[in-house]
Protein backbone atom coordinates (compact mmCIF):
# COMPACT_ATOMS: atom_id res chain seq x y z
CA UNK A 1 0.00 0.00 0.00
CA UNK A 2 1.37 3.25 -0.84
CA UNK A 3 1.35 5.67 2.71
CA UNK A 4 3.19 8.51 0.55
CA UNK A 5 1.93 12.14 1.03
CA UNK A 6 2.28 12.64 -2.39
CA UNK A 7 1.84 9.13 -4.52
CA UNK A 8 1.93 10.62 -8.20
CA UNK A 9 2.32 13.46 -10.39
CA UNK A 10 0.54 13.64 -13.80
CA UNK A 11 1.45 16.18 -16.46
CA UNK A 12 -0.89 17.17 -18.66
CA UNK A 13 1.12 18.85 -22.18
CA UNK A 14 -2.05 20.31 -23.16
CA UNK A 15 -1.44 23.00 -20.74
CA UNK A 16 2.04 23.89 -21.83
CA UNK A 17 2.58 26.06 -25.05
CA UNK A 18 3.56 24.59 -27.71
CA UNK A 19 6.64 26.88 -28.32
CA UNK A 20 7.31 26.55 -23.99
CA UNK A 21 10.90 25.70 -23.26
CA UNK A 22 9.56 22.88 -20.99
CA UNK A 23 8.71 20.56 -24.05
CA UNK A 24 12.76 20.45 -25.04
CA UNK A 25 13.61 19.15 -21.75
CA UNK A 26 14.28 15.45 -23.12
CA UNK A 27 13.75 14.32 -19.58
CA UNK A 28 10.30 15.58 -19.57
CA UNK A 29 9.52 14.41 -23.55
CA UNK A 30 6.65 12.55 -23.49
CA UNK A 31 6.12 11.87 -19.72
CA UNK A 32 2.79 11.63 -18.33
CA UNK A 33 3.15 10.25 -15.24
CA UNK A 34 5.55 9.69 -12.20
CA UNK A 35 4.86 7.64 -9.62
CA UNK A 36 6.29 7.68 -5.82
CA UNK A 37 6.59 4.40 -3.72
CA UNK A 38 9.08 5.21 -1.21
CA UNK A 39 9.44 8.32 1.66
CA UNK A 40 12.78 8.97 0.30
CA UNK A 41 12.79 9.65 -3.45
CA UNK A 42 16.11 11.34 -5.31
CA UNK A 43 15.82 13.25 -8.76
CA UNK A 44 19.38 12.87 -9.46
CA UNK A 45 21.24 13.67 -13.50
CA UNK A 46 23.31 16.26 -14.93
CA UNK A 47 23.29 19.95 -14.90
CA UNK A 48 20.04 21.12 -17.21
CA UNK A 49 18.72 18.19 -17.11
CA UNK A 50 15.59 19.70 -15.84
CA UNK A 51 15.62 17.97 -11.48
CA UNK A 52 15.26 21.60 -10.53
CA UNK A 53 12.26 22.74 -12.76
CA UNK A 54 10.57 19.80 -12.10
CA UNK A 55 10.90 20.10 -7.89
CA UNK A 56 9.74 23.47 -8.40
CA UNK A 57 6.89 22.89 -10.31
CA UNK A 58 5.64 20.06 -7.79
CA UNK A 59 6.69 22.30 -4.86
CA UNK A 60 4.94 25.39 -6.61
CA UNK A 61 1.63 23.03 -7.17
CA UNK A 62 1.52 22.02 -3.32
CA UNK A 63 1.45 25.25 -2.00
CA UNK A 64 4.78 26.42 -1.26
CA UNK A 65 6.45 29.56 -2.25
CA UNK A 66 8.61 29.82 -5.72
CA UNK A 67 12.09 30.38 -3.17
CA UNK A 68 11.15 28.41 -0.65
CA UNK A 69 9.97 28.09 2.60
CA UNK A 70 6.90 26.52 4.33
CA UNK A 71 3.07 26.99 2.30
CA UNK A 72 2.82 30.51 4.89
CA UNK A 73 5.71 32.10 3.26
CA UNK A 74 4.81 34.63 0.54
CA UNK A 75 7.39 36.58 -0.87
CA UNK A 76 9.22 37.28 -4.12
CA UNK A 77 12.50 38.96 -5.03
CA UNK A 78 13.02 37.21 -8.58
CA UNK A 79 10.04 36.15 -10.52
CA UNK A 80 11.96 33.05 -12.49
CA UNK A 81 9.39 30.11 -12.03
CA UNK A 82 8.36 28.15 -14.85
CA UNK A 83 4.49 27.63 -16.08
CA UNK A 84 4.89 23.57 -15.19
CA UNK A 85 3.24 23.79 -12.42
CA UNK A 86 -0.16 25.03 -14.42
CA UNK A 87 0.14 21.53 -16.01
CA UNK A 88 0.63 18.97 -13.00
CA UNK A 89 -1.99 17.18 -11.06
CA UNK A 90 -0.72 15.54 -7.74
CA UNK A 91 -2.34 12.39 -7.17
CA UNK A 92 -2.44 12.60 -2.72
CA UNK A 93 -2.82 9.89 -0.51
CA UNK A 94 -4.83 9.47 2.73
CA UNK A 95 -2.99 11.20 4.77
CA UNK A 96 -3.15 15.47 4.77
CA UNK A 97 0.18 17.49 4.13
CA UNK A 98 -0.07 19.13 7.51
CA UNK A 99 3.44 21.13 7.31
CA UNK A 100 6.27 20.82 5.40
CA UNK A 101 8.94 23.07 3.92
CA UNK A 102 11.27 23.74 -0.16
CA UNK A 103 14.44 24.18 0.90
CA UNK A 104 16.90 25.23 -2.08
CA UNK A 105 20.55 26.10 -1.97
CA UNK A 106 20.02 28.60 -4.88
CA UNK A 107 17.74 30.85 -3.02
CA UNK A 108 18.96 30.54 0.85
CA UNK A 109 20.51 33.36 1.01
CA UNK A 110 16.28 34.52 0.92
CA UNK A 111 14.86 32.84 2.94
CA UNK A 112 17.19 32.98 5.79
CA UNK A 113 16.08 36.68 5.90
CA UNK A 114 12.56 36.13 5.82
CA UNK A 115 12.50 33.30 8.44
CA UNK A 116 14.61 35.99 10.55
CA UNK A 117 11.95 38.64 9.77
CA UNK A 118 8.77 36.18 10.54
CA UNK A 119 10.59 35.06 13.77
CA UNK A 120 10.96 38.37 14.83
CA UNK A 121 6.84 38.20 15.38
CA UNK A 122 4.66 37.60 18.39
CA UNK A 123 5.69 34.26 19.68
CA UNK A 124 9.04 34.17 17.57
CA UNK A 125 12.56 32.52 18.45
CA UNK A 126 15.31 34.81 16.01
CA UNK A 127 18.12 32.14 15.03
CA UNK A 128 20.25 34.72 13.70
CA UNK A 129 21.10 32.72 10.58
CA UNK A 130 23.12 35.03 8.65
CA UNK A 131 25.18 35.20 12.02
CA UNK A 132 26.48 31.62 11.45
CA UNK A 133 28.19 30.30 8.54
CA UNK A 134 26.61 29.33 5.02
CA UNK A 135 26.78 25.80 5.65
CA UNK A 136 25.78 25.87 9.40
CA UNK A 137 22.98 27.75 8.94
CA UNK A 138 21.63 25.93 5.77
CA UNK A 139 21.76 22.92 8.50
CA UNK A 140 20.27 24.45 11.58
CA UNK A 141 17.24 25.67 9.56
CA UNK A 142 16.89 22.22 8.19
CA UNK A 143 16.84 20.15 11.45
CA UNK A 144 14.46 23.13 12.50
CA UNK A 145 12.06 22.65 9.93
CA UNK A 146 12.23 19.14 9.63
CA UNK A 147 9.76 16.94 11.54
CA UNK A 148 7.87 13.35 11.02
CA UNK A 149 4.65 13.18 9.18
CA UNK A 150 5.68 16.51 6.67
CA UNK A 151 6.59 16.75 3.04
CA UNK A 152 10.15 18.22 2.70
CA UNK A 153 11.25 19.16 -1.09
CA UNK A 154 14.93 19.99 -1.01
CA UNK A 155 16.75 21.41 -4.20
CA UNK A 156 20.68 20.50 -3.93
CA UNK A 157 20.85 20.22 -0.05
CA UNK A 158 24.55 19.25 -0.25
CA UNK A 159 25.26 22.75 -1.63
CA UNK A 160 26.43 24.50 1.61
CA UNK A 161 27.64 21.27 3.23
CA UNK A 162 30.58 19.78 3.82
CA UNK A 163 31.09 15.19 3.68
CA UNK A 164 30.39 15.21 7.37
CA UNK A 165 27.45 17.78 7.47
CA UNK A 166 26.11 16.27 4.47
CA UNK A 167 26.04 12.45 6.62
CA UNK A 168 24.27 14.77 9.96
CA UNK A 169 21.97 15.74 7.08
CA UNK A 170 21.56 11.93 5.82
CA UNK A 171 20.75 11.29 9.45
CA UNK A 172 18.17 13.74 9.91
CA UNK A 173 16.25 12.59 6.62
CA UNK A 174 16.68 9.01 7.61
CA UNK A 175 14.96 9.81 10.74
CA UNK A 176 11.71 11.99 9.88
CA UNK A 177 10.98 9.74 7.07
CA UNK A 178 10.70 7.50 9.73
CA UNK A 179 8.25 9.19 11.15
CA UNK A 180 6.65 9.04 8.01
CA UNK A 181 7.75 12.68 6.25
CA UNK A 182 8.08 12.54 2.53
CA UNK A 183 11.24 13.53 0.96
CA UNK A 184 11.67 14.61 -2.76
CA UNK A 185 15.07 15.46 -3.56
CA UNK A 186 17.47 16.89 -6.40
CA UNK A 187 21.25 16.31 -5.42
CA UNK A 188 24.22 15.37 -6.82
CA UNK A 189 25.70 14.13 -3.40
CA UNK A 190 27.17 10.47 -3.48
CA UNK A 191 26.84 10.38 0.18
CA UNK A 192 22.31 11.06 0.12
CA UNK A 193 22.19 8.85 -3.03
CA UNK A 194 23.51 5.88 -1.15
CA UNK A 195 20.64 5.97 1.23
CA UNK A 196 18.93 2.70 1.42
CA UNK A 197 15.33 2.20 0.58
CA UNK A 198 15.27 5.64 -1.21
CA UNK A 199 13.88 5.45 -5.27
CA UNK A 200 15.97 7.15 -7.42
CA UNK A 201 14.95 8.55 -10.77
CA UNK A 202 17.70 9.43 -13.04
CA UNK A 203 17.21 12.29 -15.91
CA UNK A 204 19.97 11.62 -18.16
CA UNK A 205 19.60 9.01 -21.10
CA UNK A 206 16.11 9.91 -22.32
CA UNK A 207 13.24 9.72 -20.27
CA UNK A 208 12.86 9.53 -16.82
CA UNK A 209 13.74 6.50 -15.41
CA UNK A 210 14.79 4.67 -11.88
CA UNK A 211 17.71 3.94 -11.42
CA UNK A 212 20.42 1.99 -8.65
CA UNK A 213 22.92 4.28 -6.87
CA UNK A 214 26.10 2.76 -8.60
CA UNK A 215 24.55 3.99 -12.00
CA UNK A 216 24.59 7.30 -11.07
CA UNK A 217 26.46 10.08 -12.58
CA UNK A 218 27.62 11.28 -9.17
CA UNK A 219 28.90 7.54 -7.83
CA UNK A 220 30.25 6.90 -11.30
CA UNK A 221 32.58 9.76 -11.52
CA UNK A 222 33.49 9.93 -7.58
CA UNK A 223 34.03 5.86 -8.00
CA UNK A 224 36.59 6.52 -10.93
CA UNK A 225 38.11 9.00 -9.15
CA UNK A 226 38.66 7.22 -5.81
CA UNK A 227 40.00 4.05 -7.24
CA UNK A 228 41.35 5.00 -10.54
CA UNK A 229 42.94 8.27 -9.71
CA UNK A 230 46.32 8.27 -11.36
CA UNK A 231 44.44 7.68 -14.68
CA UNK A 232 41.49 10.12 -14.06
CA UNK A 233 44.01 13.04 -13.24
CA UNK A 234 46.13 12.45 -16.46
CA UNK A 235 42.86 12.32 -18.63
CA UNK A 236 42.09 15.35 -17.15
CA UNK A 237 45.21 17.30 -17.21
CA UNK A 238 46.85 16.10 -20.31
Amino acid sequence: MNKQLIQSVHIDWDKIDGGSYLRDIEALQGVMDIAFRYPVTFFAGENGSGKSTLLEAIAVACGFNPEGGTRNYNFSTYDSHSDLHQALRLSKGYRQIRWGYFLRAESFYNVATKEEEYSRGPGGRPQHFHEKSHGESFLALAQQQFRGGGLCLLDEPEAALSPQRQLTLFMEIVRCAREGAQFIIVTHSPILLAMPQAQILTFDDGQIHPCSYEETGSFEVIEMMINHRDQMLHWLMK
